[in-house]
Formats: structure tokens, sequence, C-alpha cells
């Protein structure tokens, strides 16, 4: 059964950050033929903030993977900020994302050979912008890690890592910003923490986010949410 909070149907915008029109994703196993998402529509205006909810293989992970063109959908489009992503080669999806989009995940994905403050920089390195050391101190003392900008991911907790997370995602001020299940690796308290600093960033910096969760609580503080059930939006 769909959540209750989740009846109120997407707003439209005339002129949405990201539209994602009829996408579908299967795929070939030893079965035949999987479908994965069937017919996804949505649009998502700029500076709001959208939870997508859904049972696990519900393809809610997939949708956020086709959404930042990590991955591409049997059929249909994703339109962000005016561009059709799967009109562009790899390499010109991979130069949007840097430009664009800003990632979280659940594991961190954080480079264990790199300090927290080298992990910071490292996409502003990647972008060529000016300045990344600094850039990502004050990040990094933003999100409460001013004296740990030495440390490595190992001897940082759960909790702080993902902070050195967020503020890798958010030092780039990308236009959206993609979470993945952010709280799942966090024991309850350091997940309220995170999510907290997550939207006041997101709302400082103006980002559009797009957070995909199976905690109905994380998903009411959202603007919009939808439910996926068996790879369509319930």
């Amino acid at each position: 059964m769909p959540l209750p909070f989740m009846t109120t149907p997407l707003t439209s915008h005339p002129t949405p950050l990201i539209s994602v029109s009829h996408v579908f994703k299967s795929v070939q196993d030893a079965t035949g033929t999987l479908d994965i998402l069937r017919d996804i529509n949505f649009t998502l205006a700029a500076h709001q903030s959208l939870a997508i909810v859904g049972a696990s293989g519900s393809g809610k992970s997939t949708l956020l993977s086709i959404m930042a063109g990590l991955d591409t959908p049997s059929q249909g489009t994703v339109v962000l900020a005016g561009q059709d992503m799967f009109v562009l080669s790899e390499d010109a999806r991979a130069a949007l994302r840097a430009r664009q989009i800003g990632f979280v995940f659940q594991s961190f994905q954080l480079l264990g050979n790199m300090t927290a403050l080298e992990n910071v920089m490292l996409p502003l390195e990647l972008a060529g912008q000016p300045n990344p050391r600094l850039a990502a101190r004050e990040m990094l003392e933003r999100v409460g890690l001013g004296e740990r900008l030495n440390h490595y991911p190992k001897v940082l907790s759960g909790g702080e890592q993902q902070r050195v997370a967020l503020a890798r995602a958010f030092v780039v001020k990308p236009t959206l910003l993609l979470a993945d299940e952010p709280t799942g690796s966090l024991d309850h308290a350091s997940g309220e923490r995170i999510m907290d600093l997550m939207f006041a960033l997101n709302q400082e910096l103006g980002t559009t986010l797009v957070l995909v969760t199976h905690d109905p609580k994380l998903a009411a503080r959202c603007d919009q949410a939808i439910t996926i059930e068996a790879g369509r939006l319930a």
C-alpha cells in the first residue's frame, strides 16, 4: 500500500530543473527479461526536495542512477537544466555531472588513502576550480570537522565520514544533489544529525535535492515524495 503522505501528486512547473519522461529500464537474465522500471514520469522544480520511497528492490536506486546519467534507460529521457542527458556521449555526461550534480551514498565512498581535506578537495581539483584547499577547508569547518582535516577515513566515525561525504558533495555547489539512503549505515542519533545538516546545507545553497529512502519520517521532510512499487509509480 502506498504511504498516506504520498497521495499528493507532484506539482508541475513551467521550467523544471529535472524532468523524467517515460523512463523504462529492463535487463536480461537467465530467465529472460527483467523489468526494473516501468514508465516513470515526474518533474521537479529548482530548489525543491523530493523523496523517492520504496521497498528494497523496487527500483528506486536504479532510478537515481539514471537521473545522474550513471546508468542508461531502456527507453525514455531525463532532461537536466534543459539538457537531454542521453543524447550526450558518456564523456559529455560525465562533464555534466561534474558541473551540476553532487552525490551522497550510504557507504560514504570516501577514498581511504586521502585525508578528509583531500577527499573534499578532489572534485574541486577535477573541475579545475581555483583555491580548492581553502574551499574544502571552509566546507569541512561548516560541517563541524575543522579539527579533523588531516584524518583519514579509517579513523573517523561513521557519522564523521558521512559529514566528509556531505562536504564533498556540497563544496562544488551542485545544482542537483542526489542522496541514496544517506543514513542507512548510521545509528539513529547520527542519522538524525546528518539529515539535519543535509537539509540545512541544501537550504543555504539553494540546491535541488533528490533523496532515496525507505524511512517515511525522512520522506516527510521533503517538499514532495513519490513511491515506487515493483518499478512503477504507486
